[in-house]
């Protein structure tokens, strides 16, 4: 496992993995306003572009499998924004994520960017109805906080933190 830093040329590579990747969760909850599924290629740059933003590339071998984005102000905050686990065919960019999904890539991803950046004072958020998503982030230490904010008659956001 091995993380490469995307930068704002990468704009275009990492908005096709995001949509395809959360294109499914954007169909099944409905939610055209937060989905990163549904977000705009230009919001993607911004994003690249601000300094306390750490896109990773996630690799498992020589295998591109997904990508991270990190929010560190260096302030001893941190947040965990989006996590892409899939592997893509590199021409077509065509998510093919089953193959990939419960091997730990995840896991892994998320102990190198705790390398990187440290290991505390983390925040992060996922949709309560994932279960899937919720179980690693607790096996991952993280603890759920109180707040759960109502989205849509479909889905509700649960926030975590790890300290």
């Amino acid at each position: 496992m091995k993380l490469i830093r995307a930068n704002v040329n990468d704009c275009e590579k990492i908005w096709k993995m995001q949509t395809g990747a959360f294109s499914d969760l954007l169909e099944r909850y409905q939610d055209y306003e937060t989905s990163p599924g549904n977000e705009a290629k230009e919001r993607i740059e911004a994003k690249l572009s601000q300094e306390f933003t750490y896109f990773y590339y996630i690799f498992d071998g020589d295998n591109l499998v997904g990508a991270i984005r990190v929010v560190d102000k260096k302030d001893g905050s941190r947040k965990i924004d989006l996590t892409i686990v899939y592997v893509e065919d590199l021409d077509a960019m065509v998510q093919t994520d089953e193959e990939f999904r419960n091997k730990g890539l995840a896991q892994k991803a998320f102990e190198e960017v705790e390398k990187i950046h440290g290991h505390d004072n983390w925040k992060l958020d996922t949709i309560l109805q994932e279960e899937g998503n919720c179980y690693l982030y607790e096996k991952l230490g993280y603890k759920r906080i109180g707040l759960v904010e109502n989205i849509n008659d479909k889905m509700d956001i649960v926030y975590y933190e790890k300290n």
